[in-house]
């Protein structure tokens, strides 16, 4: 455990000794999972996933999600997730103990109907989520310098109203959540006094930890958890990868990933660029492990670790760029119900379309060009 409670430090392998007595800097074999995994009658194949966070972009997460556990055909061992990822993550595991796949598919739709502008969010709410959505994938300086005149959270939002939590403390049952005996569910959040990534463990899961994990510094105040303030997660963790490396014993990881990579034009305009800025930032250390799993992968090829004490990680991706290429600008920051199910059905088809072209290859291949994703 690290310095606050609640935070769970599992190794980053890029950086850190195995608790096994093996050399550094990569999972070990006898990693294992936190609890059984998410799994319906016709699971075959156990996969980590890995959920980005982005906004009012997360329906597309759902879709995803939706689809995955319609085919059925995949068990979930571990989820990590960031802000609107770790939403999702969360709403999945809860739904699941409630109502086995059909539970899930059904909380998830439910909770994004109630955070969506036609939900039953009183007029205030509305104003906070609509707000909360515009500005969920903003980074803090590029807000700064473009709205340098407008009032801190502490001041617009006095009384720190935050409407999400009333949707999720009303779905989500955390103490049976922490309680259960189930996949393990990593949230991550930044810690505002060091500037250090945090990671939650299921077993210490409150609204609080999602509610810091999808705490967008000028929107809301920072949460505080045991004295300590937290941002949102997706700064230095969008997801974050490493935990699965301990928290589940498959070596699949499925990234279910938002916010675009590469985009093949020059940003003129103020919000251009801080769009541009803001997908940047928000995918930089995913970027940084992906690297250090393809460096490690490639040690292991080279034989240079030993093929008996270590294993490849296989990453594989479910990628939005491209459906969500239309969701700029404004329309990208449109919270509506209809909005929100139109990025659904986005996130059905390309998890549909995955699993017809990589399915057969998940246990045995990794099925993203790693250094392609980095470089």
């Amino acid at each position: 455990m690290s310095e606050q409670s609640g935070e769970f430090a599992p190794q980053n392998p890029a950086t850190a000794v195995p608790e096994a007595p093996v050399s550094d800097g990569i999972e070990a074999v006898s990693a294992q999972p936190a609890g059984p995994a998410l799994a319906g009658p016709l699971a075959e194949k156990p996969v980590s996933l890995a959920l980005q966070g982005g906004g009012a972009h997360g329906a597309f997460t759902w879709g995803v999600l939706d689809a995955l556990i319609e085919d059925g055909r995949l068990a979930f061992e571990a989820v990590t997730g960031a802000s609107a990822g770790a939403m999702n993550a969360v709403v999945l595991v809860d739904g699941w103990l409630k109502g086995g796949p059909d539970g899930a598919r059904e909380g998830l739709e439910r909770f994004w109907r109630e955070v969506s502008l036609d939900g039953d969010l009183g007029p205030a709410q509305r104003h906070f989520v609509g707000g909360l959505f515009n500005l969920w994938k903003g980074n803090p300086v590029a807000e700064f310098w473009a709205k340098m005149l407008a009032p801190s959270p502490y001041v617009s939002n006095p009384l720190n109203i935050n409407p999400l939590r009333k949707a999720l403390a009303e779905q989500v049952d955390f103490e049976r959540l922490r309680a259960a005996e189930t996949a393990g569910l990593f949230v991550s959040a930044t810690n505002v006094w060091t500037g250090k990534l945090a990671v939650f463990e299921r077993e210490r899961l409150t609204v609080d930890h999602l509610m810091a994990s999808a705490c967008l510094p000028t929107v809301f105040q920072a949460v505080e958890i045991d004295g300590v303030p937290y941002w949102d997660g997706g700064y230095l963790g969008n997801p974050p990868l490493y935990p699965l490396h301990r928290g589940a014993q498959t070596r699949d990881i499925l990234l279910v990933q938002i916010n675009p990579v590469e985009r093949r034009e020059t940003p003129r305009t103020e919000s251009e660029i801080r769009d541009r800025l803001n997908e940047i930032t928000f995918n930089a250390n995913l970027m940084r492990e992906l690297r250090a799993i393809d460096f490690l992968d490639g040690l292991i090829e080279e034989g240079t670790l030993g093929q008996g004490q270590y294993r490849r990680v296989l990453v594989h991706r479910i990628d939005g760029t491209d459906a969500l290429e239309a969701y700029n600008a404004a329309s990208k920051l449109d919270a509506r119900w209809t909005v929100f199910k139109r990025l659904r059905d986005k996130g059905r088809a390309a998890a549909q379309a995955w699993l017809a072209e990589n399915y057969a290859r998940v246990g045995r291949d990794c099925t993203v060009d790693l250094q392609q994703a980095y470089q």
